[in-house]
């Protein structure tokens, strides 16, 4: 019997159906919404433990669902899915919970172990998150409630624990960020990418960072070009 209900939110016609058939193995109940109008209304009629929400819509965007949600069902996790976002829409996004992205074009495995974990990151309780990977999904359960001084504590065990990945310290980063500790923030950015010069979040949380906040005297990105779209944290 089919107990956990998925809402799908995108003007996209081929991205819906995509998901749908994605999921379809995990034994989810599925909905869909063409935009944030119908997806707030669809919310106000029935419960939804997980949703897949477009970033950039015509109409409601993705961020003005995201803030309904957060203030009016805050039991729904939300996964960000963009082809557009900005690192700037990711760090606002992680405002309100939303700790989960996927760009497109993606492939049905991605989205199935993604969706997997957050829901699974649900029963995870502190007593088990006892490694890297498990203190990393914790710290994303606090975000997700916006607990972020709890977090940022998982976050820090995490890199106890090891200190040679830098997903962690780009996480922080981020979490730094949403307090508007920017020079803080950069320099878990920075830390991430002394780890992996190659880390493309933390090169582009950095390059907005920087960028951001005139005085900046770290860029990865040359001027004339734009940071690729990748995740605001992990």
């Amino acid at each position: 019997m089919k107990t956990r209900s998925v809402l799908i939110v995108d003007d996209e016609k081929n991205i819906r159906l995509t998901l749908a058939q994605s999921l379809e193995a995990l034994d989810l109940e599925i909905d869909a919404a063409v935009n944030g109008e119908e997806a707030l209304a669809k919310m106000k009629d029935r419960s939804f433990c997980l949703m897949l929400l477009d970033l950039k819509m015509p109409g409601m965007d993705g961020l003005d669902v995201l803030r309904w949600t957060t203030e009016n069902r805050p039991d729904v996790r939300v996964i960000i899915i963009t082809a557009h976002g900005t690192i700037d829409s990711a760090v606002e996004a992680m405002k309100y919970g939303a700790v989960d992205f996927i760009q497109k074009p993606f492939s049905p495995k991605e989205i199935r172990e993604l969706v997997s974990k957050v829901l699974d990151r649900e029963t995870l309780t502190e007593p088990k998150a006892n490694d890297y990977d498990a203190r990393i999904e914790m710290a994303k359960k606090c975000a997700g409630d916006r607990q972020f001084d709890a977090a940022a504590e998982h976050v820090r065990h995490a890199i106890a624990i090891d200190a040679s990945r830098p997903e962690a310290f780009n996480f922080l980063g981020a979490i730094h960020d949403i307090r508007g500790d920017g020079l803080e923030a950069q320099k878990s950015y920075r830390a991430a990418l002394s780890i992996d010069p190659t880390y493309e979040p933390a090169r582009s949380n950095l390059y907005r960072s920087t960028k951001a906040r005139p005085g900046g005297d770290i860029v990865f990105v040359k001027e004339e070009a734009s940071p690729s779209s990748e995740r605001g944290a992990g």
